[in-house]
């Protein structure tokens, strides 16, 4: 890095999973219960907290998307603990000389309600990135029963990092 590179990053990253029958639904590392009994579709976990998080954290180095590094149509990653793969993701990081100065999440579903999981998914994220707690934020909200999360066919997340320099 050179003295006239930047010395901050930001990165955005977005995920939405579908919700269906004979799924765990997992947000922020937490299993939680749907009063559906729905969990979230896809190759992993499809913790979209988590997935968000790492797209952003990705983004704002230009290192591309997850599905670059972990592919959906690679076996290997089938079922895989999304906090895992954000500790991958880490590796790339501050590799490349770069630590996380803060991370700001929402999670956009109608059901279950999510307040009494959100400090347990900020430790675990927490962890896996290597920082205090006080610099991971998550907040959860409805859609007002509009769009897909509003009609309980799916959760999304939108994530904000920003990284600075080691």
């Amino acid at each position: 890095m050179t003295d006239s590179s930047p010395k901050l990053r930001i990165g955005n990253g977005y995920d939405m999973h579908r919700l269906i029958p004979g799924r765990d639904l997992i947000l922020g590392g937490v299993k939680l219960m749907h009063p559906k009994g729905l969990g979230l579709d896809g190759h992993s976990d499809a913790d979209v907290l988590t997935h968000a998080i790492m797209d952003a954290l990705l983004g704002a180095l230009s290192l591309g998307d997850i599905g670059k590094y972990f592919p959906p149509d690679d076996p290997k990653w089938k079922g895989a603990d999304s906090l895992l793969l954000l500790a991958q993701v880490m590796e790339l990081i501050n590799q490349r000389g770069w630590k996380v100065s803060n991370v700001d999440s929402v999670l956009v579903a109608e059901r279950p309600k999510l307040k009494p999981y959100i400090e347990i998914m900020r430790e675990n994220i927490a962890k896996k990135l290597g920082v205090s707690v006080d610099l991971v934020g998550v907040k959860a909200t409805t859609n007002e029963k509009l769009g897909p999360e509003g009609r309980e066919e799916g959760i999304s997340s939108h994530a904000v990092v920003l990284l600075e320099t080691i």
